[in-house]
């Protein structure tokens, strides 16, 4: 085999570069320093970190090459150069929350995620750009700058996990792991044309993790295939609710032959959508139909007043959290506008409204529920609008004005609310050759079959293959 140039390198699979190292074809070393070339080349204009860790990578890339070469095999992460968002903590390396406040904190340990990597043999090779304190969705941060769309450098990442987004859709990792409290994994994932899964609430430890609302945050993996999402997974699961990754005949298709039932909401998530996304998930469904699948549609009936709700809670946790810190109101001055304004906005969250905000989540969680033992997943956009252009506030979608923070969180939210999980996954490209992702919202601790039926979209088409 003659040695693959570095881009090719860098946008190998998982599962395909895991091969060539164990079968000596490449070094973890030479697959690092592909990685680290490439960064070197188009993170200046991406931006989509804020810290590169390259010594202690290559050292731990040099360490995976000994162990590979005794035939000691971690698994499939072994040597795999991936990224950690800037608010999971990493033993040594600076972990800022893309914050001010916490510019210079370097952890004397590392999250459970990260350590549940470095078992697996990863390579860490940087932090991730985020919004401030993941408390935003457009990856706009004062701080650090924005992380750009690898698509159009003009228009955001998304957020809050938008710099490990832009940086896996321009190859300059293989995977990284992120947070998801209103729809951080999933909006950056749909807006550069990636792969990210919200698990169910609970399968991957928080532990380590700078929190911005604890009973909506979730840990997630991004990556460029479902594949891969599943490897990473079944890495950072914890060890009370442990995932495996597809078997390899379910890879290739053989369990793909059972009927699939898919939900189709008649209200709220179809409610206000552009019609280039609309038609893109229209065609993604009828193709899903196509190779077998029945579509019924289900009515959500309460599920407009999870926004209300979500809000509530993430506003009076994440005020909670800064003050017990201590970094509100003592360092206020040191916040970006749209971080503090919602923290002050915080303050006004009663005891009585949260109270009443949990009770609304039991009962939509419930309705979820009820739905979802009649279909396998819901269909839904992953965001009803393609990456607006950075600095912009407002968009208008079939006529109607609405910001872009409410915008791009509306179809999302509701996943964190009830804890269900959801899956991002590419499904086309606007007129303007942006990405488009389809979400799927599955039933609780139910990751297996939602990656299963993501899988069996993602092997009939391209579009995950294409790159910025």
């Amino acid at each position: 085999m003659r040695p693959l140039p570095g881009n090719e390198l860098c946008y190998l699979s998982i599962r395909e570069a895991s091969q060539l190292l164990r079968r000596r074809k490449i070094s973890t070393v030479e697959l690092l320093n592909a990685v680290l070339e490439r960064i070197d080349r188009l993170n200046p204009e991406l931006n989509a970190f804020i810290t590169i860790a390259a010594e202690r990578a290559l050292a731990d890339a040099q360490r995976a090459q000994r162990e590979i070469a005794r035939g000691k095999n971690r698994g499939p992460l072994h040597g795999i150069p991936l990224l950690i968002k800037d608010n999971i903590e990493t033993q040594g390396i600076r972990t800022t929350a893309g914050s001010k406040i916490l510019a210079h904190f370097i952890p004397e340990r590392d999250a459970d995620v990260v350590s549940a990597l470095r078992d697996a043999g990863a390579v860490i090779v940087g932090k991730t750009n985020l919004h401030e304190f993941a408390y935003g969705i457009t990856n706009e941060n004062p701080h650090y700058g924005a992380a750009r769309n690898p698509w159009d450098t003009t228009r955001v990442s998304g957020g809050s996990s938008g710099g490990s987004a832009a940086a896996l859709a321009s190859g300059l990792g293989f995977g990284s792991v992120g947070t998801d409290t209103g729809g951080s994994i999933r909006i950056p994932s749909a807006l550069c044309g990636i792969v990210g899964l919200k698990p169910t609430f609970g399968r991957v430890s928080t532990r380590g993790v700078i929190p911005l609302s604890v009973s909506l945050d979730h840990v997630g993996p991004l990556a460029r295939s479902v594949d891969d999402v599943s490897l990473l997974l079944a890495a950072i699961s914890s060890k009370e609710h442990p995932f495996s990754a597809p078997s390899a005949s379910n890879r290739a298709g053989k369990s793909r032959r059972r009927c699939i039932t898919l939900g189709w909401p008649r209200n709220f998530f179809f409610d206000r959508v552009d019609d280039e996304v609309l038609q893109a998930i229209e065609v993604a469904v009828k193709l899903f139909e196509k190779r077998g699948a029945q579509v019924k549609q289900i009515s959500l009936s309460h599920i407009a007043d999870s926004a209300d709700a979500g809000t509530q809670i993430a506003l009076a946790e994440a005020l909670n959290f800064h003050q017990s810190a201590g970094f509100y109101p003592a360092r206020a001055a040191e916040y970006g506008t749209d971080v503090r304004a919602r923290l002050e906005q915080g303050a006004n969250i009663r005891a009585a409204d949260y109270l009443h905000a949990l009770d609304s989540r039991a009962r939509i969680a419930a309705e979820f529920d009820a739905a979802l033992a009649e279909v396998d997943a819901i269909v839904a956009p992953s965001a009803p609008i393609a990456a607006p252009h950075i600095g912009e506030t407002v968009v208008r979608i079939r006529g109607e004005e609405e910001t872009v923070r409410s915008a791009l969180v509306r179809v999302s939210r509701p996943a964190n609310f009830t804890g269900h999980p959801a899956i991002s996954l590419p499904c086309g490209f606007t007129s303007e050759g942006m990405p488009i992702g389809l979400q799927l919202i599955a039933s609780h601790w139910n990751e297996s079959n939602l990656l299963e039926i993501a899988n069996h979209y993602e092997s009939e088409t391209d579009w995950h293959k294409r790159r910025p």
